[in-house]
C-alpha cells in the first residue's frame, strides 16, 4: 500500500505480526475511547487526569505506538546503530517488535521492556516469539520504578511510553545509563499536556543534559537527545 509506514519493515514474519496487531488496536480504538468518556472534558481542557483510578481501565487494552511512530522508532534505532534499548510500557509488545528488529538488524544486542500487568507481558512474549525476536528481549514485570533500578549501560535509545505519573521517575532512573547522543522518544505528551508538564520542564532544562523538542506525531511526541555538552558550564569553568 502506498504511504504505508510498515514498508520500512522488510522482515516478513515481523511485518505479518505487526500488521495483525495494529489492525486489532484499530478495532479496539472506539471501545477504548468509550472507557474514558467520563474524563473526556478534562482531556479537551488540557487538565491533569486521575491516573491512579484510570490505569486499571487499560489492563486488557492495546495502548501502543501507531504505525508511523513504530516505523520512526525502528529507523531511528537503525540510524543510531542501537544495541541497547530500554522501553517503559511494553503492553502487548507492538513497539517492542520494532525495537527488537532494529537491534537485530544492527548486528545484535538487547531490549529491556517493562510491563505492570503479567497477562500483558505474557502476550508480549508470545508476539515477540511469533516475530522471531524473543531472544533479544527481556520483559521485566512490575513497577518500572523498581524493575529498572538495576540496568546495564550504555543505553542508546529509551522509549518512554508508560503511564504519565511515573514518566519522570523512570526517566531519572534511566538517564544516568544513557550515552552521549542517546535518544529518548516520549509518547502522548501532546495528548496529556498537564500530566507531562513537570516531565517536559525537567527534560527541556539544559542543566539536565538534554536537547528536546516536540514532534507532530500521534497527538504529540517528544524527541530528546542526551548531550551533556548542552548543559551550561559551572561558574569559573
Amino acid at each position: 500500500m502506498a504511504n504505508d509506514p510498515l514498508a520500512a519493515i522488510t522482515d516478513p514474519h515481523a511485518h505479518r505480526v505487526l500488521h495483525r496487531l495494529h489492525a486489532q488496536a484499530d478495532r479496539e480504538s472506539l471501545s477504548l475511547a468509550l472507557r474514558f468518556l467520563d474524563v473526556a472534558p478534562r482531556v479537551l481542557l488540557g487538565r491533569a487526569l486521575p491516573w491512579e483510578r484510570l490505569e486499571a481501565r487499560l489492563a486488557d487494552r492495546f495502548i501502543c505506538l501507531d504505525r508511523t511512530q513504530g516505523a520512526f522508532c525502528y529507523l531511528l534505532a537503525r540510524a543510531l546503530g542501537a544495541r541497547r534499548i530500554v522501553e517503559f510500557g511494553t503492553s502487548f509488545g507492538v513497539s517492542t517488535i520494532y525495537l527488537a528488529l532494529a537491534v537485530r538488524d544492527n548486528g545484535g544486542g538487547s531490549v529491556v521492556g517493562t510491563e505492570m500487568v503479567p497477562a500483558k507481558a505474557a502476550r508480549a512474549r508470545e508476539h515477540l516469539g511469533e516475530a522471531g525476536l524473543a531472544g533479544l528481549v527481556e520483559i521485566r514485570e512490575g513497577d518500572a520504578r523498581e524493575t529498572l533500578r538495576e540496568l546495564d549501560g550504555p543505553v542508546d535509545l529509551f522509549l518512554n511510553d508508560g503511564f504519565p505519573r511515573a514518566a519522570l521517575d523512570v526517566l531519572q532512573l534511566v538517564a544516568p545509563r544513557l550515552r552521549d547522543g542517546a535518544v529518548i522518544v516520549t509518547d502522548n505528551v501532546g495528548l496529556f499536556p498537564a500530566d507531562y508538564a513537570g516531565y517536559l520542564a525537567w527534560l527541556r532544562d539544559p542543566a539536565n543534559g538534554f536537547l528536546s523538542a516536540p514532534l507532530k506525531m500521534n497527538e504529540g511526541t517528544e524527541l530528546s537527545v542526551r548531550s551533556r555538552a548542552s548543559a551550561p558550564p559551572a561558574d569559573g569553568a
